[in-house]
C-alpha cells in the first residue's frame, strides 16, 4: 500500500554494538535458529516448516444491498512439530463492527454487526457459539488436539454486509462498482517465531497469511463482471462468445485488447443473459484471494512473455470507470512495470499469470489484483501503478509478515517505483519520501526501521516503512554494484519465494548471495538512529588533487556525492558508496584526483536524505 516494543530493546543496543560486525538477535529468531528452523546463513533451516490449506469458496454478493452471503470450506495441513489445541481465525469484516477496536474512525452509516456466523464445524462436529471467542477481528476456538503432520476439516456459514463508504482496502466504489477484499474467515498464520498472529487488525498494519490454494465460486446478477485472484476458469459459461473471445486474444497479443468497450457496456451484451452468474477462479500458493466487480467499466487487456526461457504470458489488464480519463493510460504502466520487474528489476519472471488494476477508493495490493484511485497528475499515476504491482513480489512471492516488519514490502515497492518510474517517462525523477526522512530524522518518531510496525507513531510510520528501507536497498545496490547486488537478490528469492522470511533471514540471505559480511551496513542503517545529515568541512589541497573532509552526524552509512565547480566554469560529479564508512567513524576523508583548481564543491543528490543545508557548501580557497 501507498501512504503519505522494540524501541527499548534497541535503546540498549548503543553505539558500542554498531562498531561490531554482528546483529542483534532477538531471542524468538536466536530460539528459531536453535530449533534449524531458519539458518543464521539466510536459508530456511532444515527443520522450515509451514502450515498450510485448501480453501473452497462459495459466496453470495448482492450489489444493491451490499450482502454478502458464503461458506468456507477448510482442509487445513498442520505441517508443524507442534499438536494444536486451538485454531485461530482472522474475521477482517469486523473492522466495521460496531465496537471493534480500530486505528481510525468509521462512518456511523458503516458500523454494524460484523461477521455473522450461521454455523462452524470441525470434522463435521459443530461447535457451538459459546465455545467460539471473538474479538474484534481475531476468532479463536479450542480443538481436540491436531497432531503433526495431520489436516482438520472447517466449514463456516457467514455473511456480513460490505461497507458503502469509509473505504479502508475494500468496499463500495460507485453505485454499481465494488472491491471486496478479506471477505470470509480464514484461518491466521502459525509459524515457527510467534505460534498463532494473534495480531488484531486495527485498519493501519497489513496482513500475513499462509500459502493455499484457493477455489471460488461468486455469484452476482448478470451484466456484473467480475475480477479475481487466480484463474477464471468458466469464461464461456459467464460471458457472452464475443467477450470470451477478446479475453482469449488478450491472453495471446501484445497490443491491447478492448475486452470490454462503450459499445459492449452500452448495449449490455457482455455476461450472459441470466438472472445470475457463478464466476468460478481458482489459484494455487497464494496468500490471498479477492475479487471485485462492476456493471458499467470498461476493461482493456493485453500481455507479454514475461519469461523468455518458457515463453510464458502474464495478461494485464485495466478494468476502469470510462469518466476516469487517467485510466486510458494505466494499461500501459501496468504492461511496462510487469515487463520491467521481468527483464531490468528484480530481473526476476513475473510470478503469476494475470494482474488487473481495478479502478477503486484505494492504493492497495493484493495476489493479482490491485485497487488504484485514479489520480490527476500521470506522475502520480505511473508511480502508484509500479508501486502496487510490485507489491507482487514483496509481499506475495515472499510471504513476508506485514503485520511485524511492514517495511519489508513497502520499502521494496518504494524502490521499485524509484527506479522503474524514468523507464516509462524518462523525464520523471520520483523522490517519494526522501526529504521527510531527511526532516523527521532524530525527532520523537523517528526510531529504528527495525521498530515493530503496530509500535510505529506519527511520521515514523510513513518513513520507517516506506524510504527508509527503500533507501538503504538503494545504498546496497550501489555499493555492490547492480550485477552483485542482482545475483544477491535473487539467492534470496530462490530461498524464501513461497516460504515467510522476517528480517534476518533477508539480512544474512544477502550477505551470502553477495559472498561479502555486511552486518556492518544492516546494523547502523536499519538498529540506529539519529540526524541524517552529512556535511563538508574541508578540502585540502594534495599533490593530484584534493581530500574533501566529510563530517557524518550520526553512524548512518550514506553515500557521498560532490558536484565539483573549477576556475573555468566546468563542472563534474564525484560519488563514493557507503563502503566508505565501513569502519564507524564520523570523519573522512576522501582523496580526489584533478589538475583543476576547484573554486566550489556543493554536497548532495537526490536520494541522499540530508537534513541540514547549510553545511554542504564549501567554497575552496
Amino acid at each position: 500500500m501507498k501512504k503519505i516494543t522494540m524501541l527499548s530493546l534497541f535503546s540498549m543496543i548503543g553505539l558500542s554494538v554498531f562498531a561490531q560486525q554482528g546483529l542483534p538477535v532477538p531471542a524468538d529468531i536466536q530460539q528459531a535458529y536453535n530449533k534449524g528452523t531458519r539458518a543464521v546463513n539466510g536459508k530456511p533451516g532444515l527443520k522450515y516448516w509451514q502450515n498450510t490449506a485448501d480453501y473452497e469458496l462459495k459466496v453470495d454478493f448482492d450489489p444493491v444491498s451490499g450482502l454478502l452471503k458464503g461458506t468456507v470450506d477448510v482442509i487445513y495441513k498442520n505441517q508443524s512439530p507442534d499438536t494444536l489445541k486451538e485454531v485461530w481465525f482472522k474475521l477482517y469484516p469486523n473492522l466495521y463492527k460496531d465496537g471493534s477496536p480500530r486505528a481510525s474512525k468509521v462512518a456511523d452509516r458503516d458500523l454494524g454487526e460484523g461477521v455473522k456466523i450461521g454455523s462452524l464445524s470441525i470434522n463435521d462436529k459443530m461447535v457451538s457459539g459459546n465455545a467460539l471467542q471473538i474479538d474484534g477481528t481475531n476468532m479463536h476456538t479450542a480443538i481436540a488436539g491436531l497432531a503433526p503432520g495431520k489436516s482438520i476439516k472447517v466449514k463456516i456459514a457467514y455473511q456480513y454486509t460490505l461497507n458503502k463508504g469509509s473505504h479502508n482496502r475494500t468496499g463500495m466504489v460507485d453505485e454499481g462498482s465494488y472491491f471486496v477484499a478479506y471477505f470470509f474467515p480464514r484461518i491466521t498464520v502459525y509459524d515457527d517465531v510467534d505460534g498463532w498472529n494473534k495480531y488484531p487488525y486495527l485498519g493501519d498494519a497489513e496482513f500475513y497469511n499462509d500459502f493455499c490454494t484457493f477455489k471460488a465460486a461468486v455469484t452476482v446478477p448478470k451484466n456484473y463482471v467480475i475480477w479475481a485472484t487466480g484463474d477464471l476458469m468458466n469464461a464461456k459459461s459467464v460471458f457472452q462468445k464475443k467477450i470470451a473471445d477478446k479475453l482469449a486474444l488478450a491472453e495471446q497479443v501484445d497490443s491491447v485488447v478492448n475486452v470490454i468497450n462503450e459499445n459492449d457496456l452500452a448495449t449490455q451484451t457482455i455476461t450472459k443473459n441470466q438472472d445470475f452468474n457463478t464466476w468460478k477462479f481458482e489459484a494455487k500458493n497464494v496468500t490471498d484471494f479477492v475479487f471485485a466487480t462492476s456493471n458499467h467499466y470498461l476493461w482493456k487487456s493485453t500481455s507479454l512473455v514475461v519469461d523468455p526461457k518458457t515463453n510464458r504470458r502474464t495478461r494485464v489488464d485495466a478494468a476502469f470507470n470510462p469518466i476516469h480519463k487517467d485510466y486510458y493510460e494505466v494499461i500501459d504502466f501496468a504492461r511496462k512495470s510487469v515487463h520491467a520487474m521481468s527483464y531490468e528489476f528484480p530481473k526476476w519472471p513475473y510470478p503469476y499469470a494475470h494482474e488487473t488494476i481495478f479502478d477503486g477508493l484505494d492504493q492497495m495490493e493484493y495476489p493479482m489484483m490491485v485497487n488504484d484511485n485514479p489520480v490527476e497528475k500521470r506522475e502520480n499515476s505511473i508511480t502508484l501503478t509500479i508501486h502496487e504491482i510490485f507489491h507482487t513480489m514483496f509481499p506475495f512471492y515472499m510471504g513476508t509478515n506485514e503485520t511485524k516488519y511492514g517495511w519489508m514490502d513497502e520499502g521494496w515497492a518504494t524502490i521499485g517505483e524509484w527506479l522503474i518510474s524514468p523507464m516509462i517517462d524518462s523525464t520523471m525523477v520520483d523522490e517519494y519520501g526522501v526529504q521527510p526522512t531527511a526532516f523527521n530524522s532524530g525527532k520523537k518518531d523517528d526510531t529504528p526501521i527495525m521498530t515493530l510496525t503496530p509500535d510505529l507513531v506519527g511520521s515514523g510510520s510513513f518513513t520507517n516503512s516506506y524510504p527508509k528501507p527503500a533507501l538503504g536497498y538503494l545504498f546496497v545496490k550501489d555499493y555492490l554494484g547492480d550485477e552483485l547486488f542482482t545475483k544477491a537478490l535473487h539467492h534470496y528469492i530462490e530461498q524464501w519465494n513461497g516460504k515467510h522470511p522476517m528480517p534476518f533471514d533477508f539480512f544474512y540471505s544477502m550477505n551470502e548471495g553477495s559472498g561479502k559480511n555486511m552486518d556492518w551496513f544492516w546494523n547502523r542503517w536499519f538498529f540506529g538512529e539519529g540526524d541524517i545529515d552529512l556535511g563538508i568541512t574541508g578540502a585540502d589541497k594534495t599533490a593530484d588533487g584534493y581530500v574533501f573532509k566529510i563530517e557524518n552526524k550520526s553512524l548512518k552509512p550514506l553515500p557521498v556525492d560532490l558536484t565539483l565547480t573549477y576556475d573555468d566554469g566546468s563542472t563534474e560529479k564525484a560519488h563514493w558508496n557507503i563502503g566508505v564508512w565501513e569502519k564507524p567513524e564520523l570523519n573522512i576523508s576522501l582523496p580526489f584526483k584533478t589538475s583543476k583548481k576547484i573554486k566550489k564543491a556543493v554536497l548532495g543528490s537526490t536520494y541522499v536524505p540530508d537534513k541540514n543545508d547549510y553545511n554542504n557548501i564549501l567554497f575552496v580557497k
